[in-house]
């Protein structure tokens, strides 16, 4: 299956869970990434169980605090 992360299209197994390809992709501080799919937030309490699709795009988006 072929889906888009971060802008580039790769080819994964059939079956992939959005925990699994954060795993695969080897995602910094896995613990306080946001996910898009398709422009929506999936919340990371479906992360095991949201299986990704032929076409999605996926995101991954660090919040960052800051200013004065």
């Amino acid at each position: 299956m072929k889906i888009t992360v971060a802008g580039e299209r790769k080819e994964y197994d059939e079956g992939l869970t959005v925990s699994k390809l954060i795993e695969i992709e080897n995602v910094e501080t896995p613990e306080y990434v946001t996910v898009s799919v398709n422009e929506e937030f999936i919340g990371s309490d479906t992360f095991e169980s949201h299986v990704l699709k032929e076409g999605d795009e996926v995101e991954f988006l660090y919040f960052m605090g800051g200013g004065r």
